[in-house]
C-alpha cells in the first residue's frame, strides 16, 4: 500500500481509477476496505468456526479475564454493553460462556469460559485475529505505534457523542442491565459487534 501524498502527481494506472482523493477521502475508502474485510472474514469465520468476528473476540478477552463482566467487556471493545446482549446470550446458550453472579455485588454477572469455549480459546487460521497478527508481524514497530496512535484518535472522534462509563468496570448498571437482557442493536456504528 502506498502512503497516501496529496502533492505527487498519480502513476497512469492510478488515472483510471479516477480523480484523485485527498487524505480525508483516501483514508476513508480505506477505512471502508478493512470494514468490508471485516465483514467478509466474520461471515466466512461463522461458516467454518461456527463463530463470528466480534463473537470470537468475545471468546479471546473472557479467556484472558476470566469474571468479567459485561460493562468490563464493552469497555475494552470499546461498544456499549447492549451492543452485546446477544452476542452474549448466544454463546451461553451454545455452552460457550457461563455466567454466575458477583459474589461482592449481585447486581454484576460474571462471565468466563465453559470448557467447550476454553477449547476454541486457541490460534486459529482464517480468523480476523489471524489476518491481523499477519499484517502486523511485517510492520515496524514504530509503524504500528503511529497507526494504532492514528485509529486511536480517530475511535475518540468517532465516538466523541457516545456517553463513556466512568467506572472502570463499566458502567453503574442495574441488575437487569448487567444481565444483559437489553434489546440487541445499539448504534449503528456498533452494529456488527451484535452479530
Amino acid at each position: 500500500m502506498k502512503p497516501i501524498d496529496e502533492a505527487s502527481e498519480p502513476s497512469t494506472s492510478d488515472k483510471s481509477k479516477g480523480p484523485p482523493l485527498g487524505e480525508v477521502l483516501e483514508f476513508m475508502r480505506l477505512l471502508w476496505a478493512v470494514d468490508h474485510g471485516l465483514q467478509s472474514t466474520s461471515k466466512r469465520m461463522e461458516a467454518t468456526l461456527g463463530l463470528t468476528g466480534p463473537q470470537r473476540l468475545v471468546l479471546r478477552l473472557v479467556g484472558r479475564f476470566p469474571g468479567i463482566t459485561a460493562g468490563r467487556l464493552a469497555q475494552i471493545m470499546h461498544v456499549h454493553p447492549s451492543t452485546l446482549t446477544g452476542v452474549l446470550k448466544r454463546m451461553e446458550k451454545r455452552g460457550l460462556l457461563e455466567r454466575r453472579s458477583d459474589p461482592l455485588d449481585g447486581r454484576k454477572a460474571l462471565f468466563s469460559l465453559t470448557e467447550t469455549g476454553r477449547a476454541l480459546d486457541v490460534p486459529s487460521e482464517g480468523t480476523v485475529e489471524n489476518a491481523v497478527q499477519r499484517a502486523i508481524s511485517r510492520m515496524p514497530r514504530p509503524r504500528l505505534t503511529s497507526a494504532q496512535e492514528v485509529l486511536m484518535a480517530l475511535a475518540q472522534e468517532l465516538g466523541a457523542g457516545e456517553p463513556q462509563p466512568d467506572n472502570p468496570n463499566g458502567p453503574a448498571a442495574s441488575k437487569d442491565d448487567e444481565q444483559v437482557p437489553v434489546a440487541e442493536g445499539g448504534a449503528a456504528a456498533s452494529k456488527s459487534a451484535s452479530r
